[in-house]
């Protein structure tokens, strides 16, 4: 793991301005979050986490506590989990959810569709 820079060597000496450029690269190279979650993907993955261990019908409990389609809680929860503010607030839930998705791509990946010839 690369150590991340010390806050003296990291940070502009005072009196000189910061260029937007620089500000961003700095947080991105140390993993500072750029940006908060938004409400919502918050919300998803607070249902997300608070699901685990708990049976009935999950599109139904979606609709009924978030509001939302299956399809739109699916978009935000997949975008949500590619965020490293995501990772950063939650990161076992965050490499959980992304080590299923990354299971569930291999599998339908490797899943062949043949057309078994039938005797006619």
């Amino acid at each position: 793991m690369i150590p991340s820079p010390s806050p003296e060597t990291a940070a502009a000496p005072a009196g000189i301005p910061v260029p937007a450029a620089t500000e961003a690269s700095a947080s991105a190279a140390t993993g500072a979050p750029t940006t908060a979650l938004t409400d919502a993907e918050r919300r998803v993955l607070d249902f997300e986490r608070e699901w685990i261990g708990r049976g009935g019908a999950k599109e139904a409990a979606i609709r009924s506590e978030l509001g939302l389609t299956s399809a739109r809680y699916h978009q935000l929860l997949h975008s949500a989990i590619d965020r490293p503010e995501a990772l950063a607030a939650d990161p076992l839930l965050v490499r959980r959810l992304q080590r299923l998705r990354t299971a569930r791509t291999r599998a339908r990946a490797a899943r062949t569709f043949r057309i078994e010839p039938t005797d006619s």
